[in-house]
């Protein structure tokens, strides 16, 4: 089971995973409007057992000390993002955002996260952010604000750095295969063979 959703008044994409035959799962970037992703994933009969972040920026992790209350499940993000969930400096500079509370685990480089009979590959793609992961399943590549249909994630916030980004998608994501499709942090999914072609930054 996969779906995602655009929450919040910075259209960050949310992304629900599960497993079928066990229904569990994991949410990945709940950025805002918890209770809404709340009800989405009571609605669709899954337990969560990951809150999975593809990096620390304000809009995809906003609602995940909220869901930690509900659900209890693990937050894991990478170790160099991972002061952004409490730093109050780092939180006021996006906007006021409260503490999220301190992460579970760390994400490493190559891990896989088994949830049931689904399995998450972590990608390190440092660049928008320091600590910035992409997450290899069976549905795609679901990548963050790392790359987009037709652009790559900014890197004029503090850690970011565009020659990283640009190592990180070349060396990491271009090499996927052409037809993995890729589900961003904003706006439309594409495949890795089309940003190959058409995306202006390769």
């Amino acid at each position: 089971m996969f779906d995602g959703r655009s929450m919040g008044s910075m259209g960050a994409n949310c992304y629900l995973l599960a497993c079928d035959e066990t229904k569990k799962g994991v949410v990945i970037d709940p950025g805002e409007e918890a209770k809404q992703i709340e009800r989405w994933v009571a609605e669709a009969g899954i337990t969560v057992e990951y809150i999975l972040l593809t990096h620390g920026h304000f809009d995809h992790i906003g609602a995940v000390g909220a869901l930690k209350n509900v659900w209890g499940a693990k937050v894991a993000i990478h170790q160099a993002d991972a002061k952004m969930l409490t730093d109050r400096e780092i939180l006021s500079y996006f906007g006021g955002a409260p503490s999220q509370g301190e992460p579970d685990e760390y994400l490493t480089d190559g891990q896989v996260i088994q949830v049931g009979k689904e399995k998450i590959t972590v990608i390190a793609t440092p660049g928008h952010t320091p600590g910035g992961v992409c997450f290899l399943t069976s549905v795609g590549l679901i990548c963050g604000d790392t790359l987009f249909a037709g652009s790559i994630g900014r890197t004029d916030f503090p850690g970011g750095s565009f020659p990283q980004l640009i190592h990180s998608i070349t060396t990491k994501l271009l090499c996927l295969p052409e037809e993995t499709p890729i589900y961003p942090g904003h706006m439309q999914p594409s495949t890795i063979g089309r940003e190959k072609k058409g995306n202006p930054f390769f």
